[in-house]
């Protein structure tokens, strides 16, 4: 399994042969600017909540290489409305696609689309494949519901918001990988804009004297799993 970070929560992920985007917000992103949206694979895009910063290249991503939107009822919805595949998923719902398990988990957050309609609840996802398992949390306050994911999966990699303001911060994404056991985390939704930036080294720092690995990407880096 192959963690592309394209800046903000921006993902790729390649499970086997198949292309995975998470809430492509690129093409609005002057740090992502030397990634180009127009050469992206994508088999699949799944999305966390109906933001501006979330869903703004998911069109044009979807329209050009035919990928399926993966996201709650209402975010599926308003796609199909514009000629998009979409599969709609809810909070605890499970689904087995050609590259594994995806099931959609709680994340406390607001959604709703830039024209202020609304976007459903946001969520999470927890991806089982290749035989790793990743949780992506989306944008999301600390929550005692993440305590539920470790019952059922054992997770290689939790991908968590650190920038504070909008979503969890440096601490509580502690306690995050406390509740669903992983001490290997992926930090994202950080530095894009003046409210969630962050100092890289007390954030690291932090995490290591919680014996935690704290991993942030430069944008169009990636990790295997």
């Amino acid at each position: 399994m192959k963690i592309t970070f394209y800046g903000h929560a921006s993902l790729g992920i390649q499970v086997n042969d198949v292309d995975i985007l998470v809430d492509p917000f690129i093409s609005g992103n002057p740090k992502a600017s030397h990634i180009n949206i127009d050469t992206l694979k994508a088999d699949y895009i799944l999305v966390t909540h109906a933001h501006q910063d979330h869903i703004l290249d998911v069109e044009a991503i979807a329209k050009r290489t035919g990928a399926v939107v993966v996201a709650n009822f209402e975010i599926a919805t308003h796609f199909e409305k514009s000629g998009i595949e979409c599969h709609p998923m809810n909070h605890g719902g499970t689904w087995d696609f050609d590259f594994g398990t995806v099931k959609y988990v709680n994340a406390i957050h607001t959604s709703s689309f830039p024209d202020g309609s609304y976007g459903g609840q946001p969520g999470g996802f927890v991806i089982e494949g290749e035989h790793k398992n990743i949780y992506i949390a989306g944008d999301t306050a600390l929550t005692f519901d993440m305590k539920l994911i470790p019952l059922q999966t054992k997770l290689d990699l939790a991908i968590l918001p650190i920038g504070d303001n909008f979503t969890m911060g440096i601490d509580d994404a502690i306690l995050a990988s406390d509740f669903v056991a992983c001490d290997k985390v992926l930090g994202y939704h950080f530095d894009t804009f003046g409210y969630i930036e962050i100092d890289h080294e007390v954030a690291k720092r932090k995490f290591f004297e919680k014996e935690k690995d704290l991993m942030l990407l430069e944008i169009g880096d990636f990790i295997e799993l």
